[in-house]
C-alpha cells in the first residue's frame, strides 16, 4: 500500500496487521493498494445449482440459517419475490454436469436474467430442482439486468417488458452499462432506493416488516456475510451477539414510492434508524444519509483516527467524507433539468450507448470468460 505520505507499507496477518484489517472497507482513506497477493482456491467446470422454493420471510431465514451449516456448499444467496414467495439457491462446485441435470447459461442476448428464471423455476416446480450451471456464468449471473435494477428503466420508458425487448436491448443491459446510465441520469440519488443491509438473523423479519410497509420492494436479495471482527469498518455484530455470529445481507433495491427529494432521504434515513435500533450495519457502497455525529456513533472514531495518524493518513478524506451522500444539497439548474422525465433517463441512455462502445468496454468484453 502507498501511504499518504508516499511511504510503502507492506501489511499482512503478521506485519503491520493493523492496518492490514483497518484499511478493508475503509474507502482508501489509509492509502491506494497496489499489489495484492490473493489465495487462490480450485476451479471446477460447473456449478450444482439447486433451487429450494420458500413461503414465508420466516421459512427464509431459517432455510438460510440451516444451509450456512453445511459445509459441502460454495455459495449461498437468497431472493424473495414477495411475502410468501422466494427461493434459496444453493450451489455446489463440480468438475461435471449431471446427464439428467439440465445445463442452463445466463450470458447470452437469448438467455433468461437469472433472477427471473428462479422465479419462474419455483412457480413451475413447487419441489427443489437442480441444473448445471458452468462457473464462469454463474459468477456472472446477476450481469445482466444487474440483479433486477434495469426493470426499472423498462418502466421509466414505458417499454414493454418481455423476452423480445429484452434480447433487442440486450447490449445495453449489463451491470457496467446500467450503472454509466444510472449514474449520468443523476435519478438513483432522488428516486431509487439502494441500500445493502446486514444484521443478526433474528432482526431480518422485522427489518422486512418494515420495508414492506414503508417501500414495498420486490425482490429482495439475502446472502450470509461472515462479520469482520472489531474494530472495522465493515459490519459486524452488535453488542450482545456473538463476535463470530454470521450476519445476513438484506440488499434493497427498487425506485422509492416518491419523486420528491425530501421525502425520498426521509425515507431512507428512517431505514437507517430502523437499522441501528435491530443493532445492523450497512454496506457503505449503498447509499449513505447519516450525519456525521451519527456515522460516528456505529464506528470507532477513536480507533479510526488513531490509525490513520500513525501512518500518515491524516491528509486524506475520512471514510465518512468519502461516503455522505449529498441528497439534500439545493438542487441547480443541470438537476432541475435531469429531474424532468424522461430527460434525465434519455441523458443517461446517451452515456450509456456512448460507453457501451468505448474502447474500455470492447476491451473488458473481450477480456471477460463469458
Amino acid at each position: 500500500m502507498v501511504l499518504a505520505n508516499g511511504n510503502i507499507a507492506h501489511c499482512s496477518e503478521d506485519k503491520n496487521s493493523d492496518l492490514f484489517h483497518g484499511a478493508a472497507g475503509a474507502m482508501g482513506t489509509f492509502g491506494v493498494v497496489t499489489l495484492l497477493e490473493v489465495q487462490l482456491r480450485p476451479a471446477k467446470s460447473y456449478v450444482q445449482t439447486s433451487y429450494h422454493p420458500v413461503t414465508s420471510v420466516a421459512d427464509a431465514v431459517k432455510t438460510m440459517r440451516d444451509f450456512t451449516a453445511d459445509t459441502s456448499i460454495d455459495y449461498l444467496d437468497s431472493m424473495l419475490f414477495s411475502r410468501n414467495q422466494g427461493a434459496i439457491i444453493v450451489g455446489r462446485l463440480s468438475e461435471t454436469s449431471k446427464k439428467d441435470e439440465p445445463k442452463r447459461t445466463f450470458s447470452k442476448a437469448k438467455d433468461p436474467w437469472f433472477y427471473l428464471h428462479v422465479e419462474e423455476m419455483i412457480r413451475n416446480q413447487p419441489n427443489t430442482s437442480t441444473e448445471s450451471i458452468p462457473l464462469a456464468v454463474y459468477l456472472f449471473r446477476y450481469d445482466r439486468g444487474a440483479f433486477w435494477a434495469a426493470r426499472w428503466a423498462f418502466d421509466y420508458f414505458k417499454t414493454p417488458f418481455n423476452p423480445l425487448t429484452r434480447r433487442l436491448l440486450d447490449g445495453l443491459m449489463h451491470t457496467r452499462v446500467l450503472y454509466k446510465a444510472q449514474d449520468a441520469s443523476s435519478l438513483s440519488a432522488t428516486q431509487y432506493i439502494a441500500q445493502d443491509l446486514s444484521l443478526p438473523f433474528t432482526q431480518i423479519g422485522e427489518l422486512i416488516d418494515h420495508s414492506i410497509r414503508y417501500h414495498n420492494i420486490w425482490p429482495l436479495w439475502l446472502c450470509p456475510l461472515k462479520p469482520t471482527p472489531h474494530p472495522t469498518i465493515n459490519p459486524f455484530p452488535a453488542s450482545g451477539y456473538g463476535a463470530s455470529e454470521l450476519l445476513l445481507n438484506v440488499g434493497i433495491w427498487g425506485p422509492a414510492p416518491t419523486k420528491r427529494r425530501d421525502e425520498f432521504v426521509r425515507i431512507n434515513r428512517d431505514l437507517e434508524e430502523k437499522l441501528m435500533v435491530l443493532g445492523g450495519m450497512k454496506a457503505l457502497y449503498a447509499h449513505t444519509f447519516y450525519t456525521e455525529s451519527e456515522f460516528w456513533k456505529i464506528y470507532d472514531r477513536e480507533w479510526y483516527d488513531a490509525l490513520r495518524e500513525k501512518y500518515g493518513a491524516t491528509s486524506l478524506p475520512s471514510v465518512y467524507d468519502k461516503v455522505k451522500g449529498d441528497f439534500e444539497a439545493k438542487k441547480g439548474f443541470r438537476d432541475r433539468v435531469l429531474n424532468v422525465r424522461p430527460l434525465g433517463g434519455a441523458y443517461g441512455v446517451l452515456k450509456a450507448i456512448r460507453y457501451r462502445y468505448s474502447g474500455e468496454y470492447r476491451r473488458i468484453r473481450r477480456e471477460s470468460p463469458i
